[in-house]
């Protein structure tokens, strides 16, 4: 079995000044809430380990995410780089844009292509000025990327802003409908609104969900797999979001929610390949 895990922090670089390294205990909480705890790797802040443990699972890529600040901290693209240099070949990088300053966005979005990033991550509702994820002052952002074809990765679930309002699925919906060839991932799958967020898939091809830890001991969870199983198998992403869950633990659990097994490679490997242009 092969995996890309598309929501995975490796204890790197400015990772770890973020709220869970920093508070490796309010992680662990996180974790015991699930049923399941945070690994040595995390605790012990070794990526070496890390990469032993995604062996052990079966993961052959983790999805890094860059992050622009806010209260769970940064991750710099530059820092990413220097993971993707440092091991390469284990990690892909998003890179962390600040949505606030169209021409500065626009500019560290080209960077960050050109130095080996693979896609973008916005998070507008967890910016200096919080905004919802179909506020017109990142329109340009979604032309941009649709237009160079760049995949965007949105924080759109759980804790996505100041109010449970940031994570409703109308705001991802409607820059799905007004940018129809830009590829848009619901990280965290827009949770706590399923039912609502499938329907918008149902509607719009272009939307791939990742509830990534949302899926473990969580409300919910049986819908996405009903989901999974009758028309959202090409359009589905497994995450670990590492290292609120160890990754062994995270697959297991996984595999034990019932996915068809005829339908398992696409969502646990060949939809992030596709989206992410690996090729094997």
């Amino acid at each position: 079995m092969r995996i890309i895990d598309f929501r995975l922090r490796p204890p790197f670089g400015s990772y770890l000044d973020t709220i869970m390294y920093g508070n490796i205990e309010r992680t662990a909480a996180s974790a015991k809430k699930k049923g399941m705890e945070v690994s040595r790797s995390a605790r012990d802040r070794s990526v070496d380990q890390l990469i032993l443990e995604m062996d052990e699972a079966g993961i052959i890529h983790g999805v890094a995410p860059g992050r622009t600040g806010g209260v769970f901290g940064s991750m710099s693209n530059d820092d990413l780089t220097q993971l993707l240099a440092k091991y390469p070949g284990k990690f892909v990088g998003l890179a962390g844009i600040d949505p606030v300053n169209r021409k500065s966005a626009i500019k560290e979005i080209d960077r960050a292509m050109r130095i080996g990033l693979k896609g973008v991550v916005l998070e507008p509702g967890l910016s200096h000025v919080p905004m919802h994820i179909d506020d017109a002052k990142v329109y340009p952002l979604y032309a941009h990327c649709e237009d160079k074809k760049i995949p965007v990765l949105l924080m759109a679930g759980g804790n996505a802003g100041p109010d449970c309002s940031y994570s409703s699925p109308e705001h991802i919906d409607r820059v799905a409908r007004d940018f129809p060839e830009l590829v848009l991932i619901s990280g965290h799958g827009n949770w706590p609104w399923v039912s609502q967020i499938i329907h918008v898939c149902y509607r719009r091809p272009n939307i791939y969900l990742s509830p990534d830890t949302y899926m473990f001991g969580m409300p919910g969870a049986q819908e996405y797999v009903d989901a999974v199983n009758g028309f959202l198998a090409d359009r589905f992403l497994f995450g670990s979001a590492y290292p609120f869950v160890s990754l062994k633990s995270a697959v297991d659990r996984f595999l034990q929610l019932g996915v068809k097994e005829e339908f398992l490679d696409r969502v646990l490997y060949a939809n992030a390949a596709r989206i992410l242009d690996i090729k094997s």
